[in-house]
């Protein structure tokens, strides 16, 4: 009868694979913990929570006391446990083999952590295709929980959303549940009493009503200056107590009491989307403005009458807007049909196996797949993680079905999924990507014995949220704002972390990787090539004819094509060679012809490397006698030199490129401005190194040059076996080290 309402307070708790170990122990201290110790005082209120994978193994390591405190709650009836795929993977990004593993063997593993059954699903950013009702069914999920804005773009009204539905897939029935917006703006930034007013008139005016909160656990401490609001000043419980003051018409309670106790309200098959502010964020800058703008043209009310046909984009298409996520997926698909293979076969070991589908489930990790109000895809650390993942699964399944421990191959395929042909070259030291197609690019290069990817650069492209730095900066600057330390949503806040940032916006126009050759101004100047100015040819055109030689110790890849220099067109031939001797170095072999005689011309190499940031005394520049020449976030403009290298102590990486004729060099960071949960800041993505020569070309307008790219793990190795050693001095189990080769 109308007057009862059941709420259900469900909260998800996350961090990704490879955040910071003091993220997790910050979000622990200042939310997690917290949160635990004040509704422990309130033992009739009940509620969901889902652990991801990556956090749960994290809190067992270095908080095993608040997992046995969380299946106190359980065991007291307090909890009920939510399920997810074990390593939060976005569904639609991974192979649907992958998907019901990662699900089935988490619900497993929750089942018997906490000793309870497991039925439902948290669904990883709630993004959503009708296919994956299937999927959770036969991983043996019978609810999820998604958006609101799931079901008012699939057409149904939000005054039929006061309840749960059934969906379903192949005859496979599963429950599902929409949560709700207005709550998720509601708590915690506004006052208690606003969400019990909005839930009294849910309840005045639906018959046993089902309301549904459910979101991020971070936004109870972590989220900027929540935990001074939800903890010091009271928040938290004042909101449980108003609960607890209104029992007698608001149930607070679980998913599966609430499938035991009310009926669904009917059978829907929901739109392929999530929730609302992802639609929006895969949508390009132009199109999230223009969006932005069609809410202002006829006033709110209008605007939420329209809201249920208006659909933005498609999940899937962060791959599209974010080439470095394509990059990412189409690496990941070819580790997992390279472990799906090999799980056919009888070659490998089991346990090899299962090792390298843990990596790979890891790598999988949804946070740095995509953009929007939080780092993400922007954040090195997260993306060098997926990298560092995938490199271990397909290393170690590479060692597992080959005889030899040093070897060297090449193959070819569409490999980045742009239906072109690239040409990849392995040895047990590196794996070398080539793009013909892109005018023979270098765009990944993993470094096997540290698990890195020296090309997981980010391009900077403009972002909708410029025009907010823009425009925020300006009036800084001009005195007519100050900043705001106020409790908001991380979708209101505007906040500089370092200063100046509208002045540090430029976009890039080809993509930041390797052998990335350009014809320039012969007048250019470092500071204009930092900007992308000064150069002469288009690199989105050029298309190269490919031939590959190899033997058991040498591989050979030969890329050439035209190029346009004004109105003269030069032909560029550069032949790639990998030796299995020297498997951690690759030999670049220039022949440019065709050159207009006598007509001097300005050519220029670019190369990235990422994963070495800037900033840190031990990350650093050195020249060609072993000098060194500043941090790597420094801007270099050498003169008649023939070397530069890069070493990051930390990471014990050392890459060095030479070159066979002096060269002037220009070497820069590439930084973003991106958008993150406490405001926007400059990140460090990868350093650019451009040696460039002033060409005038002889009777055969001909001109050669060789160059040299070597990569030392030298110091890696070392530390590795300082480490091992440390650990048998204090008898502590050693885990498995990464699969590497004979050292450098």
């Amino acid at each position: 009868m109308a007057g009862r309402l059941r709420l259900i307070l469900a909260l998800h708790n996350h961090q990704p694979v490879g955040n910071f170990d003091g993220v997790f122990e910050q979000s622990y201290q200042d939310s997690y913990l917290p949160f635990l110790n004040v509704i422990e005082e309130f033992p009739d209120i009940r509620f969901a929570l889902h652990i991801s994978g990556s956090l749960l193994e994290w809190l067992q390591e270095h908080h095993p006391e608040y997992v046995e405190r969380v299946a106190g709650f359980v065991d007291r009836g307090q909890t009920e446990i939510i399920g997810g795929a074990f390593y939060e993977p976005i569904l639609s990004n991974i192979p649907r083999r992958d998907r019901i593993g990662q699900i089935d063997s988490y619900r497993r593993h929750l089942e018997r952590l906490f000793s309870t059954d497991v039925h439902g699903m948290w669904m990883p950013e709630r993004v959503w295709e009708q296919a994956f009702a299937g999927d959770l069914t036969a991983a043996g999920v019978r609810y999820t929980l998604l958006d609101d804005h799931h079901f008012l773009s699939t057409g149904i009204a939000a005054d039929r959303l006061t309840g749960y539905y059934i969906t379903e897939d192949e005859g496979r029935l599963l429950s599902v549940f929409p949560g709700s917006e207005r709550l998720r703006y509601l708590i915690p930034f506004r006052d208690p009493q606003e969400t019990i007013h909005w839930l009294r008139e849910i309840a005045d005016r639906f018959d046993d009503p089902v309301v549904v909160f459910a979101d991020d656990g971070e936004k109870f401490g972590m989220w900027p200056d929540t935990h001074q609001h939800v903890y010091v000043d009271g928040w938290l419980k004042r909101f449980l107590t108003a609960l607890q003051d209104n029992r007698d018409w608001l149930t607070v309670t679980t998913p599966q009491e609430t499938l035991a106790a009310v009926r669904p309200l009917g059978l829907c098959y929901l739109a392929d989307g999530s929730y609302r502010e992802m639609t929006e964020w895969v949508l390009d800058a132009d199109d999230q403005n223009d969006l932005e703008r069609l809410r202002h043209i006829d006033g709110d009310d209008n605007w939420k009458r329209l809201l249920q046909f208006v659909r933005g984009g498609f999940w899937r298409n962060f791959r599209v807007k974010y080439p470095e996520s394509r990059e990412m997926y189409a690496r990941m698909m070819e580790v997992s049909t390279h472990l799906a293979a090999a799980e056919r076969g009888e070659t490998v070991d089991a346990d090899v196996v299962s090792d390298a589908r843990q990596f790979l489930y890891r790598a999988q990790c949804n946070c740095a797949w995509w953009h929007g109000a939080f780092g993400g895809l922007y954040l090195p650390h997260l993306r060098n993680a997926v990298y560092a993942n995938l490199i271990e699964a397909d290393t170690r399944l590479e060692h597992a079905q080959r005889d030899l421990t040093e070897w060297i191959d090449v193959s070819t395929g569409d490999y980045n999924l742009d239906t072109y042909e690239e040409v990849r070259i392995s040895t047990h030291r590196l794996a070398a990507f080539f793009s013909p197609q892109a005018g023979g690019h270098l765009y990944e290069l993993d470094v096997r014995p540290c698990r890195t990817n020296l090309l997981a650069t980010l391009n900077r492209r403009p972002e909708p949220y410029h025009r907010r730095v823009i425009e925020y900066g300006q009036r800084l600057r001009s005195g007519q704002v100050h900043e705001d330390h106020h409790v908001a949503s991380i979708h209101e806040i505007v906040r500089f972390k370092q200063p100046d940032l509208d002045r540090r916006i430029v976009y890039d126009r080809w993509p930041r990787k390797s052998l990335m050759d350009h014809f320039m101004d012969p007048a250019a100047t470092a500071e204009a090539v930092r900007r992308g100015e000064g150069f002469l040819s288009d690199l989105s055109s050029v298309v190269c004819d490919m031939s590959v030689r190899r033997n058991d110790d040498e591989v050979l890849v030969q890329m050439s094509g035209p190029r346009s220099v004004g109105t003269q067109t030069v032909h560029i031939q550069k032949r790639v060679t990998m030796c299995r001797q020297r498997p951690a170095e690759l030999l670049v072999e220039y022949e440019l012809t065709n050159l207009p005689i006598g007509q001097p011309l300005h050519f220029a190499v670019e190369f990235n490397v990422a994963t070495m940031p800037g900033g840190a005394s031990d990350r650093y520049f050195y020249g060609s006698s072993g000098e060194q020449l500043g941090t790597l976030d420094a801007c270099l403009d050498l003169s008649e030199t023939d070397r530069i290298g890069l070493v990051d102590e930390w990471q014990g990486i050392d890459v060095a490129v030479e070159w066979a004729q002096p060269a002037g060099l220009w070497a820069f960071p590439i930084e973003t401005i991106s958008q993150s949960e406490s405001g926007f800041e400059l990140v460090h993505q990868s350093v650019a190194l451009l040696p460039h020569w002033q060409i005038c070309a002889e009777a055969d307008g001909r001109w050669t040059m060789d160059l040299r790219f070597t990569v030392s793990t030298s110091l890696a190795r070392a530390r590795q076996l300082a480490e091992m050693g440390q650990r048998r001095e204090n008898d502590a189990p050693a885990p498995k080290p990464p699969v590497t080769g004979p050292a450098d």
